[in-house]
């Protein structure tokens, strides 16, 4: 296979159908990468095996194949690559940047009321609206935590972010869509917004943000397009990138495909997927235009598609 420097990918989570916002994304990437004569490749990020199955895979792969979305390659399925991201969480424990921590969502959610009722202060929340960590496990000895762990307390590893900034205090990324204030071009990464995020937990050795930038540097992805809702997460993906030595793709986040309501469409929301449209009747023309990409894709992009799959 030929391979262009230039390299594009498509990274869904086969935990659902997919729906107009994913067709859009995939037909832009696709569109970007074809016009650029990059290569392009389609990831099925399938960590969580609990929610995602082959069924939902088989499904949005042939989601892909009506749009006239093909890729150059096989997918790379995460669920297959375990020992790559234990092996990034290995290298970020021995600069003992990661630490386990006990405390679950809801622990945390309790934690930041009762701060609010006792204070009248209000709690920091990261830029997707989570109450931060508090960050108190992170100041148990060694022997407690070996204690706690050895008891089979509930676990995740979080990254010590101040910790981790202090390593590589001033960090950019190159932005060529925009944010949702509108904001593109050289960008200052801001992950302590964030606070201590988990990387991985007591029996996965990896999370979506370790994943995601131990993937791209693998797969040698130089151009991330996805959805503004990302934008910020940037931020501790170049972060992640600079802690284990990776490089830095150029990011173009994309303007979201929103409901009736105003709100970005979503799997957990149930709302119509392509399949759906599909079986009401509507035909590959209907949905890329509905999307913003007219016309019916070459023929050629059927037949790619089919054969990188198998």
């Amino acid at each position: 296979m030929d391979l262009t420097s230039a390299v594009f990918r498509f990274a869904p989570s086969p935990n659902g159908e997919l729906h107009l916002g994913h067709a859009y994304s995939a037909l832009l990437n696709h569109k970007m990468a074809r016009e650029a004569g990059a290569t392009f490749l389609l990831r099925i990020e399938d960590i969580d095996r609990a929610r995602c199955t082959k069924a939902y895979e088989q499904q949005l792969e042939d989601d892909l194949f009506f749009l006239g979305v093909d890729w150059d390659a096989a997918p790379r399925r995460q669920s297959e690559h375990f020992p790559d991201y234990a092996a990034a969480l290995e290298a970020l424990a021995d600069e003992e940047l990661i630490y386990p921590a006990f405390m679950s969502r809801g622990d945390i959610r309790v934690h930041a009321e009762r701060h609010i009722e006792e204070t009248g202060e209000p709690w920091p929340h990261d830029p997707d609206g989570a109450p931060l960590y508090p960050g108190l496990d992170r100041k148990l000895s060694t022997r407690e935590r070996e204690r706690k762990m050895s008891d089979g307390e509930r676990f995740a590893w979080r990254l010590d972010m101040e910790a981790a900034v202090e390593r590589v205090p001033a960090l950019t990324f190159t932005e060529t869509g925009r944010s949702h204030e509108g904001v593109s071009g050289e960008i200052a990464a801001r992950p302590l917004e964030w606070g201590d995020v988990v990387l991985g937990r007591m029996e996965m050795p990896t999370s979506y943000h370790l994943a995601v930038v131990v993937d791209d540097a693998l797969q040698g992805i130089t151009d991330v397009v996805r959805g503004q809702d990302l934008f910020h997460a940037t931020s501790v993906h170049r972060l992640l990138q600079a802690l284990l030595g990776l490089p830095a793709p150029r990011y173009h986040h994309h303007d979201l495909i929103l409901g009736a309501d105003g709100r970005k469409l979503s799997k957990s929301a149930r709302d119509t997927s392509l399949k759906a449209l599909r079986e009401a009747g509507l035909g590959v023309e209907d949905i890329r235009r509905m999307v913003g990409f007219p016309g019916r894709p070459p023929a050629e992009c059927f037949s790619r598609a089919r054969s990188a799959t198998r």
